[in-house]
């Protein structure tokens, strides 16, 4: 699958449903693995924010994202119709704090990035497979997420409100291409119960019965109807048949539980990559949603790092063996901690360090429970870095390298007797004056076990 923008750009304005405050927004086509941004045009210097979980500020009765000075509220519905379409990278000029909420739904998205056509670009899109079941719940409101492995983008959605009007309802999304139809068209809801306590808490500024459908589940006085008309400055408000509060029909019967399915989609897009795996989400809500998007973007970040993972066969003769590295590097038993290269490259190396009971170490590093020191794991990859530096160098045995510095390092998994030790390192920028900057990344299976940026500087033997 090829990442997506639009062709041309394409502009829509209305209120926003908290602020009350008017806003324009405007679509426009962006380039590869630019992903989704607002740019609020309305401010000094237009300061960007990113479609991404980590500038999320607020979920209260929406989505709300911050970065520095520069805030744009209510993103989700906007966020859930580029998924359903398929659009990876947009820039959205946003002249307001709040993305307009037109009809509660995502169609007006829908229909207008239709117009503006959409078009493949030459990058794969970014995407995170979900390989084993990933969960998380929320203990105060019991709200629950879970992931599992699948072969495409799906979603099932249950909400259960204990109202004799809206109980228990299901929705599903099989696969995206229903987005339009099926998902697009359902309308925020609320219940006229907390209608009184969200004006209360200055939300809804822009709220209105054209913008949500309003779900009356408790008898109320006539007299406390006008009253709460009067703080939505509406004339009259009157309760009709089913529960539904002088509305629309509804667009689908189970119209809140779509809805809840595409506040999913939308919130859980900002992970910044596209979703292979099925979602079951029970009683979701912006909170439960973002924090989930939290989980999933930290197991994205290490299945990215791990889709580097060098492929290792021990039965293949290695490109550099250990007679060879003594030859290469100063180092000796118990101090040598690369056994073999297997791989070498213009800007990175592969080496392997076995790791037996046998290690000097053991004896007191945790006598009865050894574990393999970080630091030797950062050695052990400083020395794999110092074969590819020395093996670019005219006369590779006429120089030693050392230690400079080492940034942003990582433990993440033990390493005992037994492990096979797969060691990448990957130079971060040419080498200049000596000094060599290298991204290295330990792995043992599938894991990884310890990461850092580390700097040697490589230095003439005299």
């Amino acid at each position: 699958m090829k990442q997506k923008t639009i062709e041309k750009s394409t502009s829509l304005s209305g209120i926003g449903l908290h602020t009350g405050i008017e806003a324009e927004i405007t679509l426009n086509p962006a380039p590869e693995n630019h992903g989704i941004k607002f740019k609020r045009i309305d401010l000094v210097g237009e300061p960007i924010v990113e479609a991404d979980v980590n500038y999320v500020i607020s979920t209260n009765r929406s989505t709300t994202l911050r970065k520095r000075d520069a805030q744009v509220s209510t993103v989700e519905h906007l966020l859930s119709a580029c998924v359903g379409m398929g659009v990876d990278n947009l820039m959205i000029d946003i002249s307001g704090p709040e993305v307009p909420i037109l009809d509660g739904s995502g169609r007006y998205f829908v229909k207008a990035i239709e117009e503006a056509g959409i078009i493949e670009q030459d990058t794969d899109k970014l995407v995170f497979e979900v390989e084993e079941t990933i969960s998380f719940k929320d203990s105060d409101t019991g709200s629950e997420m879970v992931a599992l492995a699948a072969d495409s983008y799906q979603i099932t959605s249950m909400i259960d409100f204990d109202s004799p009007i809206l109980n228990k309802q299901y929705a599903k999304l099989h696969d995206l291409s229903q987005y339009k139809s099926e998902i697009a068209p359902a309308r925020t809801f609320v219940f006229v119960r907390e209608l009184e306590k969200l004006i209360d808490q200055n939300l809804i500024k822009g709220g209105d019965l054209e913008n949500a459908v309003v779900i009356a589940d408790e008898p109320m006085e006539t007299e406390d109807l006008a009253t709460l008309a009067k703080k939505l400055n509406k004339p009259t408000m009157e309760i009709e048949s089913e529960g539904y509060l002088n509305t629309t029909n509804l667009h689908f019967s189970n119209e809140p539980a779509r809805h809840k399915l595409l506040d999913v989609i939308g919130d859980l897009s900002l992970i910044g990559c596209t979703i292979k795996g099925k979602i079951l989400a029970t009683k979701p809500g912006h909170r439960t949603n973002v924090e989930f998007a939290k989980l999933l973007k930290k197991q994205y970040r290490e299945q990215k790092k791990l889709r580097g993972k060098p492929k290792y066969d021990p039965t293949k003769e290695p490109l550099i063996d250990s007679v060879q590295i003594q030859k290469l590097l100063p180092h000796r038993y118990p101090f040598l901690m690369v056994d073999k290269i297997i791989e070498i490259g213009e800007k990175h190396v592969v080496g392997v360090k076995n790791i037996t009971m046998n290690e000097q170490m053991f004896q007191g590093h945790f006598p009865g429970n050894p574990v393999f020191p970080g630091v030797l794991q950062m050695e052990a990859l400083a020395q794999t870095g110092g074969i590819l530096a020395l093996t670019k160098q005219e006369d590779p045995h006429g120089w030693d390298t050392y230690f400079v510095k080492m940034d942003q390092v990582k433990f993440k998994n033990k390493v005992v007797p037994g492990d096979t030790l797969i060691l990448k390192m990957e130079l971060m920028s040419p080498i200049r004056r000596g000094l060599v900057q290298m991204q290295g990344t330990a792995y043992v299976g599938n894991k990884i076990v310890s990461e850092g940026e580390l700097i040697a500087q490589i230095v003439k033997q005299s």
